[in-house]
Formats: C-alpha cells, sequence, structure tokens
C-alpha cells in the first residue's frame, strides 16, 4: 500500500516535517509493509523555507538582519545548490511573530530585513528566489526591501526618508541608480495568496493594516502614502503596477517585486508541491493524508489541504484530512477532492495540551485512520 503523507505545519506545535514523521509512525504501527513518502508542505506563509528544505534536502543559512523595528534579529533562509534557488521567508526578518501585540505599528516597520535576505542570496549566486510573504508585520509597499537593495527615497529637502510606510508620503524623488545589478538576472516567485492591489477599500492598508496595528485613521493615511509612492514609481519606471492583482501582499511587497524586480506571483502551496515532487509522488497512490492546525472554510482560499486535495483529485486518489481542530464549514472541502477529516485530539484538552502532545496524537490518529482503510478495503 503506498500512502502519501503531505501536512503542513501545526502552529506552535510541529514543523511539516515533524507532523509528516508522526503520522508515518502512526502507519507504520498498523501497516508495518506500507510504502509511506513524505512531503512536507506549506502554502507561502510560516514554514514555506522549512517545508521546501526538508523536502528538497537543502540547506539553511543564518544571517543577522534588521528586525521590522530596526533591531536585529537572526534570520534564516533555504539554498538549494543543484538549481541555485534561494528560499526566502519573509517572515523571518519582517514578520509578526516577531513582535508582541504591543510593538505592532504598521506605520513604521520595515521590509529592509527581507532585503538583506534578498542580497545574500544574490552573494550565494541565486539563479531564482522564491519570496514567501505570509506573516508580514510591514506595510511599506516593500520600500524597506528595495532600499537594502539600493533604492535612494528624498523628501522634499533632499533628505532621505525614514524608514516604514506612513513617511511614504513625504517621497518627492527616488533614485533607483543604485538598485543591485545582478537582481536583472535573476527569476523571482512571490508565493502569495491573496490577489489584493495595492491601495483602496480592498488593498494592503485597508485589508491587512489593522491587523498590524493600524487604528482607523493610520490606515487612511498609509492608504494615502501607498499611493503616493507608486505615483513616484510610476513615473520612474514608465508603468504603473498598483492595481495588478498581488501587489496589496504583505503590506505592499508584492507591489515592490512585481514593479521593481518583474516578479511573477504563484500560489504557495503550488510553489511548494513542484519543488516537493508532490504530484509525482501521488501517481499510483493508494491515500494521501493532508492536515493543518486549523481545517475549516478558510482552507479552501489556497491553504495546504485545498492544494493537496487539487492535485490528487487529478489522480484519483482519496484525501484524508488530520487537523489540529475541525472548524466551521470545513464540509465545504468535501466538494473539492477532501474524502474525509478528523480532528487530532482524543478527548478535552487545553489548547496547550494538545500542542504538547501533537506528536503521540497524530500517531495514534493516524493508526485509527488506517485501520479503518484497511478494513474497509478488505471488506
Amino acid at each position: 500500500m503506498k500512502i502519501v503523507i503531505a501536512p503542513d505545519s501545526f502552529k506552535d506545535s510541529l514543523s511539516a516535517e515533524g507532523v509528516a514523521a508522526a503520522i508515518a509512525e502512526g502507519i507504520a504501527a498498523v501497516l508495518p509493509d506500507s510504502q509511506l513518502i513524505c512531503c512536507p508542505m506549506a502554502d507561502g506563509g510560516e514554514g514555506t523555507m522549512d517545508a521546501i528544505v526538508a523536502a528538497c534536502h537543502g540547506e539553511q543559512r543564518a544571517l543577522n538582519v534588521r528586525g521590522p523595528l530596526g533591531f536585529e534579529v537572526s534570520a534564516h533562509w533555504g539554498w538549494l545548490a543543484d538549481s541555485r534557488t534561494a528560499i526566502i521567508e519573509m517572515a523571518q526578518a519582517s514578520g509578526l511573530q516577531l513582535l508582541t501585540l504591543e510593538q505592532r505599528d504598521a506605520c513604521r516597520t520595515s521590509t529592509f530585513g527581507t532585503g538583506q535576505l534578498i542580497g545574500a542570496a544574490l552573494d550565494a549566486g541565486a539563479e531564482r528566489i522564491i519570496l514567501a510573504i505570509g506573516g508580514s508585520a510591514t506595510n511599506d509597499a516593500g520600500s524597506g526591501m528595495l532600499r537594502a537593495l539600493g533604492l535612494r527615497t528624498f523628501d522634499a529637502q533632499g533628505s532621505e526618508l525614514e524608514e516604514g510606510g506612513l513617511a511614504l508620503s513625504q517621497v518627492a524623488r527616488l533614485d533607483a541608480s543604485g538598485l543591485d545589478p545582478r537582481l536583472a538576472g535573476v527569476r523571482l516567485e512571490v508565493a502569495a495568496d491573496v490577489d489584493n492591489p495595492l491601495c483602496g477599500s480592498n488593498g494592503a492598508s485597508a485589508i491587512f493594516g489593522p491587523q498590524k496595528g493600524a487604528n482607523p485613521e493610520q490606515v487612511e493615511l498609509l492608504d494615502h502614502a501607498l499611493g503616493h509612492f507608486a505615483d513616484h514609481c510610476a513615473q520612474l519606471l514608465g508603468r504603473d503596477v498598483r492595481d495588478f492583482p498581488g501587489c496589496g501582499a504583505a503590506g505592499g511587497m508584492g507591489f515592490a517585486a512585481k514593479a521593481f524586480l518583474d516578479a511573477q506571483f504563484r500560489p504557495g502551496i503550488e510553489v511548494v508541491a513542484e519543488l516537493a515532487g508532490l504530484e509525482q509522488a501521488v501517481q499510483g497512490a493508494d491515500l494521501v493524508i493532508t492536515g493543518e492546525g486549523r481545517f475549516d472554510a478558510q482552507t479552501l482560499r489556497g491553504k495546504t489541504p485545498f492544494g493537496v486535495a487539487r492535485i490528487a483529485r487529478r489522480h484519483g486518489v482519496p484525501v484524508v484530512v488530520i487537523a489540529g481542530t475541525l472548524g466551521e464549514g470545513y464540509q465545504e472541502l468535501y466538494g473539492h477532492g477532501i474524502d474525509a477529516a478528523f480532528a487530532v485530539t482524543n478527548g478535552p484538552m487545553t489548547l496547550q495540551q494538545a500542542c504538547a502532545n501533537a506528536a503521540p496524537l497524530l500517531a495514534a490518529r493516524a493508526g485509527d485512520i488506517i485501520r479503518l482503510w484497511n478494513s474497509a478495503r478488505r471488506g
């Protein structure tokens, strides 16, 4: 029996690799002779770099960079030497998890550190960069990232602007003459699952600003500032991409990547699945098991189980989900290639208890599922 195990991470508990290993342990205890293929997955958010490095047998490299509020943080990025591909996870350098709730400040946070990671990838000789932009703490239209790579921004007095999205309202001149020329020789792919434009009621500031600390007045100011920055970018580049789907992703990081780096946008799960060889692994499989921390109607918006199920469905392979929690509307996924879904817990327990015992709980639930599956096959 061939079983493909392709889960996402369980946030605050296990990496995708850890989740896959626990599920495999549970299956092997019931079917020791089964062929188990582990393909850790991610959808472009936190854990994407870990999943790709694990699936592709790459390496992680560390670099001290500027965090979202300017203090130094230790960030990691992935390197696949055979294909000269760098995997950069924006959350590592510019992520919400680097700030306390009280520190969130959408007006001041900067993507400079993410630009430093891109610079490190260029130094390593990257020919392809995959930029996963989920979990950002920023709303600066990617201007910090561009500054780290050589763009200069000036106000009307000729002084360079401070970091952050709000300062962009003061832009009077941009100078791209110092932008790293190596960027022209690199293929940049943005792993993102949102199609928001940069500005407006459905833009970066309005939709994502509040979760990054912006109040209603600041949202309006930020939206104006990002639009002002986009005006100057259009004048400099001779084209305006602010309304391109995805340019509002990650506080406008999508805008900077598209406008200055000619980035291609792809669903995060699609990028990870391709690198991990999920399509090939699923061919000829009897069953696919996937999962995530919370499985609900939001999973339809391009999250890992949805993406895995689309691939499995093309090959006629049934899919079972094991989740930390089954949330509202999860049944909607039954019409999209998911055949059954199970929560990992085996009784009342706190979130802390579930997280602490995630591995044995996953192994036990996987074993239960395989017992039922095997019994049905024999019958």
